[in-house]
């Protein structure tokens, strides 16, 4: 929906007498967490570009599903150890990590969601999560999924738009094509000529509002189909 602005999507600009009467009035049904990082992307993408890409499609996919659906704040810091060498770069580890997740999931829940989307952004993340998920499940009992935003392509999906055939890589085509597309002046042209790796030269924003577009699109079915009960998390049985 177009007319739907961003402030009618984000949890942080709501008061809490507009949270409290959506949420009591049963017009909100399911929240997205967005989870990302803030870390090295090359020599030619802004350090943002994680958490810019998945707060871009969690707003969109809450934006189709109004009134809906709303968006926590993004965590905008990941694991990103493996990139720590190159300065800049933010790294939260693991435990401290998932502990600050945990309590915003919590959170939420107890707000009255009972389905909470965490799309991520950055693949740093995705082995802690899976780790313990199953143990968030067992903790709040509610339909509480962990996607990557990415999850929601296939290869025959991305074929016509991806000349290197690789995603979502990093700081390569397909993330260099996602901020053509969304944000280009998170684009460095020139660095993106002189240095070594040469994929992201086959990026365009053409092809990145395609993917972008499909993602939103497959993002906001899927979300739907949790509020719908037809994806519902699996709660691990206790032993």
């Amino acid at each position: 929906m177009s007319d739907v602005r961003d402030e009618q999507v984000l949890v942080g600009k709501h008061s809490r007498r507009e949270f409290r009467e959506r949420m009591g009035g049963g017009e909100l049904k399911a929240c997205i967490i967005p989870v990302a990082a803030t870390e090295q992307h090359l020599e030619h993408l802004s350090m943002e570009h994680d958490w810019r890409s998945c707060m871009h499609v969690s707003v969109e996919v809450a934006k189709r599903l109004h009134p809906g659906v709303v968006v926590a704040p993004s965590m905008n810091i990941g694991i990103s150890e493996h990139h720590m060498r190159h300065p800049g770069t933010l790294s939260a580890m693991p435990g401290s990590w998932l502990a600050v997740l945990f309590d915003t999931i919590r959170s939420m829940h107890q707000a009255g969601f009972e389905h909470i989307l965490v799309l991520n952004g950055h693949g740093g993340n995705v082995a802690p999560c899976q780790g313990i998920w199953g143990q968030f499940l067992q903790r709040l009992e509610t339909n509480l999924q962990f996607h990557s935003y990415w999850d929601f392509l296939d290869d025959e999906a991305v074929g016509p738009y991806l000349e290197s055939g690789r995603w979502p890589g990093h700081a390569q085509e397909f993330e260099t094509a996602f901020a053509l597309a969304v944000f280009p002046e998170n684009v460095r042209q020139d660095a993106m000529q002189d240095q070594q790796d040469t994929e992201p030269l086959l990026a365009t924003a053409e092809n990145g509002a395609a993917m972008v577009e499909l993602i939103i699109a497959r993002v906001t079915a899927h979300l739907q189909s949790m509020i719908d009960g037809e994806s519902v998390a699996e709660v691990p049985a206790f032993h």
